[in-house]
């Protein structure tokens, strides 16, 4: 979906899209920007980091052809993205990324059994034929591994640029070259396995950065299986035809049978019915409809066939709407992953620099080429940035696994960095605070034969409400009547005989503060049956826990006020009724430009852009596609007891998170002054540098014993 312009532009102004996976860094979209902004014609250019896609608005004279061109000529390879359709390129650029992590892992640790039995004291022809056996397995995976680093840094030299993997590729280049000159020339030391283990890391963060997009795309692809493929359309002269959902065009009138969902947004124009609008208002029971209501794409017609005239189509629907919240909300929030990348950024530049003045300045104090560049070496091995880029994915990986022991999935990367940064929570009802389904709270009013009657009608129909009292009347053993013509009542309800007696169960008259139907039997009205939403199990205890955590609570739902407020009473928490997507949206918005960090908990597909808009979301695992999609985290079971666990977890795994920079700050402070001193051989800066990122992933292993 499109990215909002940043710039104002002209009506008449066309909009592009491209697909550009090249973009790594902050400094990629600043250089594409600026680049088309300052082509002629350009009025506006927005890159999204988090699809790899740059949107821009252009006068119609440049065409895709020149737009491409500027940008191939910033040093970056663009496909041009037609139709909305979601660019295959990323998912290849995953499995590519996937498949250079598993040579990469699976060449260091071959190469590192082969150093075990150096360090440990292989010497002479033996040694010279483990680093030949080395250099074998190392080299040709150092050139099939590095290849996603090797060309994004020859497209940025070539273009007279450079980006951070030039650095990256020129580190692994020397010091693979190094360690075949020392196998060449039989010295004692070679560094495959330092080569490799870089490689190894790098990838493992840029395929986490891979999977963490298409979970974006994955969103979108639920969202967009909600709305219906098509729709049966009735010409002027009366005939029929199916069209396709992007077929369809305003003023086009649409017939839709019982159990069917819109392809379209539009009007009511014939016949009545109840409308199931839960995924884009969040309220469990079904609306009436009838001539002259609007109703939207995705939605479902529950009870009778409907005729209605399309207002809007394709991405011009309230379900396209969300999509597109979804598609441009809450990029770049990992402050602690920003730190991580600024040091990886600055890691290669100045470590380099300070390797180059390493063996200057040991050349100028009379040391022979051989013994500087080793100095050399050994200061770009030590410093291997390691340490800290597992800093964070490592008591990732550990908090995870802890997490998911209790019922939690953890799916997006930084989400337990900004679940312990929350400081504010907000809450859907229905789905969310409440399972996903009424119940029948009077039903024990109805004497024995009312049940029965009861009973035989719920069964002739799936509208929600019937299903409730059938459920809870089966419960109870009841045998229900024999009813004869029994048929629905379009819009309102269920009708059958009993006997020669009429009975019926529809919607009562008059307004109702809870949904409730009404048990005719004959001419009289003989019980109005209520229900309610059902708490999830230890909601109260949860909720109150959470706020305990310092997470004040407020609860945002599309249901009105009336069915809102026995649920904030019960939980001791403020209510927002009738909030439909963009009002979460605009209600969070307010929370954040207040210096909130809040976190949403939210099931529905109404509740998408919320989840995407929020510092960090959670969803419940009974939550729709698109819900389970937007979330950073689910949470399996009934128990919302999952909630404060995970933010105690959040918090215990950055304070461990502090702790692993720390280290690899204190390990870097100490050993690089050591090998510029060329105290540390090569060898024992990779072992240094092994030691280092060891010690980090042992710190976070103490996560396991989260209670």
């Amino acid at each position: 979906m499109n990215a909002p312009l940043l710039a104002k532009k002209p009506d008449s102004a066309e909009e592009s899209r491209f697909a550009v996976p090249g973009i790594h860094c902050a400094g990629c979209i600043s250089t594409i920007e600026h680049g088309l902004t300052a082509k002629a014609g350009v009025y506006a250019a927005r890159v999204n980091f988090t699809s790899k896609q740059v949107s821009i608005a252009h006068d119609e004279a440049l065409s895709d052809i020149d737009l491409a061109e500027v940008i191939r000529g910033l040093g970056f390879e663009p496909s041009l993205i037609v139709d909305d359709q979601i660019d295959q390129n990323d998912a290849a650029v995953g499995r590519e990324l996937l498949r250079c992590l598993a040579v990469a892992g699976f060449a260091a640790m071959n190469v590192m059994l082969l150093s075990v039995s150096i360090w440990s004291g292989a010497d002479g022809a033996t040694r010279t034929l483990f680093h030949w056996i080395s250099a074998l397995i190392a080299l040709p995976a150092i050139a099939y591994a590095g290849r996603p680093f090797y060309r994004s840094a020859w497209q940025a030299l070539s273009h007279g640029r450079t980006n951070m993997d030039v650095p990256i590729a020129i580190g692994v280049t020397i010091t693979a070259a190094i360690s075949l000159y020392e196998t060449i020339v039989g010295g004692e030391h070679a560094y495959f396995e330092s080569a490799l283990m870089l490689l190894f890391f790098l990838l493992a963060g840029r395929a986490l950065d891979a999977m963490m997009r298409r979970k974006v795309g994955d969103g979108v692809a639920a969202l967009a299986r909600q709305s219906a493929s098509g729709a049966l359309v009735i010409d002027s002269d009366g005939h029929s035809a199916w069209h396709k959902a992007s077929e369809l065009r305003s003023g086009m009138i649409m017939q839709l049978a019982a159990g069917e969902r819109l392809a379209a947004d539009g009007i009511v124009v014939e016949g009545e019915s109840a409308i199931n609008a839960s995924l884009l208002t969040g309220e469990s029971a079904p609306q009436s409809v009838g001539p002259g209501e609007q109703v939207f794409a995705g939605t479902l017609n529950v009870t009778a066939p409907i005729t209605v005239e399309v207002t809007a189509a394709a991405d011009e629907t309230a379900l396209a709407d969300i999509g597109r919240l979804m598609a441009t909300a809450g990029q770049g929030k990992s402050r602690y992953v920003r730190i991580a990348d600024r040091g990886a950024r600055l890691y290669a530049p100045v470590v380099h620099s300070l390797a180059l003045l390493t063996f200057a300045g040991w050349m100028l104090a009379g040391a022979d080429w051989h013994q500087a560049l080793l100095i050399a070496v050994a200061v770009l091995i030590i410093t291997c940035p390691c340490a800290l880029g597992l800093a964070v994915p490592v008591a990732h990986v550990v908090a995870t696994g802890s997490l998911m022991k209790r019922g939690i999935l953890v799916k997006h990367e930084s989400a337990i960095e900004r679940l312990a940064e929350a400081d504010r929570a907000v809450f859907d009802k229905t789905g969310t605070l409440t399972l996903d389904r009424l119940v029948a709270e009077n039903i024990d009013d109805l004497d024995a034969e009312q049940k029965t009657i009861a009973l035989a009608l719920s069964r002739a129909t799936r509208h929600p409400l019937a299903t409730a009292i059938r459920e809870a009347l089966e419960t109870q053993d009841i045998c229900a009547a024999q009813l004869e013509g029994r048929a629905e009542l379009p819009g309102t309800g269920v009708a059958g005989h009993y006997g020669e007696t009429r009975v019926t169960l529809e919607a009562p008259e008059g307004p109702q503060l809870t949904p409730a139907v009404a048990l005719t039997i004959g001419d009289d009205s003989v019980a109005v049956i209520r229900f309610r939403d059902v708490l999830r199990p230890d909601a109260e205890e949860a909720v109150a826990a959470i706020a305990g955590l310092g997470l004040p609570g407020l609860i945002l739902s599309g249901d009105k006020s009336d069915a809102i407020r026995p649920i904030a009473s019960a939980l001791h928490l403020t209510a927002q009724s009738n909030a439909g997507p963009e009002d979460k949206c605009e209600a969070l918005e307010r929370l954040r430009r207040q210096g909130h960090h809040v976190l949403m908990v939210g099931d529905g597909l109404n509740d998408g852009p919320a989840l995407t808009t929020a510092h960090v979301s959670i969803a419940p695992g009974s939550a729709s596609d698109v819900g389970q999609n937007a979330a950073d985290l689910v949470f399996l079971g009934d128990s919302l007891a999952p909630i404060p666990f995970a933010i105690r977890a959040a918090r215990r795994t950055m304070a461990i998170v502090r702790q692993n920079f720390g280290l690899a700050i204190a390990y870097n402070l100490v050993a690089v002054p050591l090998a510029i001193a060329g105290f540390v051989t090569p060898l024992v800066a990779a072992v240094a540098m092994s030691l280092s990122s060891l010690i980090v992933i042992v710190n976070s292993l103490r996560l396991r014993t989260v209670r």
